[in-house]
């Protein structure tokens, strides 16, 4: 994995949520680049309503959202909106609200580590147009007056190499979870109240993937006992209580409805 601010800039490939256009991390390039406070941090999540999680978050993650598993390749996620592009979670100012967790994956952007697939490595790539960035009047450098990486560049390319390894190791939980055969499908479904009081027609949520707590039940003892020593049983019951989640994003989205006037939803199914 190449994670040195280089000029070498191979083909990229992959598309990642909230990045347009990464380019590789390069004194060249970025050498009179700086980072700045903005007025809305986490702005450019605001459309994000299901954000990618690792398993290390789990614990964290399943206090505040539903963690769900999506896809072909199952992605562990956090469920933060009811509906795309609306993420209940950050407010008008851009400001994340108070006790919420942050994913890992908001908090690495601008940064972002890229498959070069023609020199078959990892590089450190930014998000050019992010608002944090500042030719002039920086409030820290991307790089220092000898043109290697200063403290701030440092700590974010830590981040992002600690991601990686977190996100692999995620997919070997993954991995484990389908063994043992472990996953079923899942509805959250919510009724919503008609402006007369009366429930209306039941509406899906999210079809998606989750572990299934009769087949959690089957698990031979020994194997119990080998889950549980590992750590993975825990992460299996953070997501199988997280699911709770689904009633307070019901209920988030149907204050902030009825603050607009709007007949709010009822109760989950």
């Amino acid at each position: 994995m190449a994670t040195d601010a280089s000029n070498d800039q191979g083909q990229l490939s992959g598309n990642v949520l909230f990045y347009t256009k990464p380019e590789p991390l390069s004194r060249e390039q970025h050498g009179t680049l700086g980072v700045s406070r903005v007025d809305k941090p986490f702005g450019f999540a605001t459309a994000g309503h299901v954000v990618p999680l690792t398993v290390a978050e789990f614990g964290l993650a399943a206090l505040s959202y539903p963690i769900i598993f999506a896809g072909d390749q199952k992605q562990p996620l956090a469920v933060m909106g009811l509906t795309a592009g609306q993420n209940l979670f950050i407010k008008e100012d851009g400001s994340f609200e108070v006790g919420a967790y942050v994913p890992a994956y908001i908090r690495r952007y601008p940064f972002v580590l890229a498959n070069d697939e023609a020199q078959e490595r990892m590089i450190v790539c930014i998000e050019r147009s992010a608002e944090i960035f500042r030719e002039e009047g920086a409030d820290m450098p991307l790089f220092d007056d000898k043109g290697e990486p200063s403290e701030y560049t440092a700590n974010a390319i830590k981040f992002c190499e600690d991601f990686e390894t977190e996100r692999r190791r995620t997919e070997q939980f993954v991995n484990l979870l389908t063994e043992l055969d472990l996953f079923e499908t899942k509805r959250a479904v919510f009724t919503p109240n008609n402006p007369d009081g009366t429930q209306g027609e039941p509406q899906l949520l999210a079809d998606y993937f989750g572990v299934s707590e009769e087949k959690v039940r089957a698990i031979p003892a020994e194997k119990l006992v080998e889950l549980r020593d590992s750590g993975a049983l825990e992460k299996i019951y953070n997501h199988l209580s997280s699911l709770v989640g689904w009633d307070r994003l019901i209920a988030i989205a149907s204050a902030r409805m009825a603050h607009a006037g709007v007949p709010a939803a009822a109760n989950l199914q």
